[in-house]
C-alpha cells in the first residue's frame, strides 16, 4: 500500500521597495516590491513549506534562515527544487500542489499559466498536477489595503 501524505504552507510579505513581484517564478511589473530574504516569491514558499510538511521536515526557516547570507536574493525556485530533494530523499515523490495567491493588486490570470510550468519544472512533475489560483481580500484587512500579499499551498506527496 502507498503512503500519501498532504502538507499545508504558507507565507506573506510585505510590499516595499522597487517593483517588480515574483510569483510562482514569474517576474511580474508591479509598481511596488517585496520585502524579503530571498526573492520574496510568497507562492513558491509556501509551497514549499507545503512539501516540507508533507514529509514532517521542518519549514523554509528551518532550512533556509533568513539570518544566513547564503539565502540573500536567491531563485525561490531553487529552494523548491532543494524541497522536493529533501521530500525524495525521505523515500516520497510529489503527486499535485495546489497554490492559492491572495493579493488585491496584481492580476495572476495573465500569468497563471507561467507559473504552473514555472512551478512543475522546479517539482519535475506534470503542469497537470499543479493547480495555481488567486482571490483578492475584497479591501478587507491588509492584503485588501495593498500592503502586501500572501499564499497557501497544500501539496500532497506519495511512497
Amino acid at each position: 500500500m502507498n503512503d500519501v501524505r498532504t502538507g499545508v504552507g504558507y507565507d506573506a510579505h510585505r510590499f516595499g521597495g522597487d517593483g517588480p513581484v515574483v510569483l510562482g517564478g514569474v517576474t511580474i511589473d508591479h509598481n511596488v516590491g517585496v520585502l524579503g530574504t530571498s526573492d520574496g516569491d510568497v507562492a513558491t514558499h509556501a509551497v514549499c513549506d507545503a512539501l516540507l510538511g508533507a514529509v514532517a521536515d521542518g519549514d523554509l526557516g528551518t532550512h533556509f534562515p533568513s539570518s544566513d547570507p547564503r539565502w540573500e536574493g536567491v531563485d525561490s525556485l531553487e529552494l523548491l527544487a532543494m524541497c522536493v530533494a529533501r521530500v525524495t530523499s525521505a523515500g516520497y515523490s510529489v503527486s499535485s500542489v495546489d497554490l492559492t495567491i491572495i493579493v488585491q493588486s496584481i492580476r495572476i490570470a495573465p500569468h497563471r499559466e507561467q507559473m504552473r510550468r514555472c512551478l512543475a519544472d522546479a517539482m519535475a512533475i506534470e503542469v497537470e498536477r499543479v493547480s495555481v489560483k488567486a482571490t483578492t481580500t475584497d479591501g478587507l484587512g491588509w492584503i485588501g489595503t495593498d500592503a502586501g500579499l500572501a499564499s497557501q499551498a497544500v501539496a500532497t506527496v506519495y511512497s
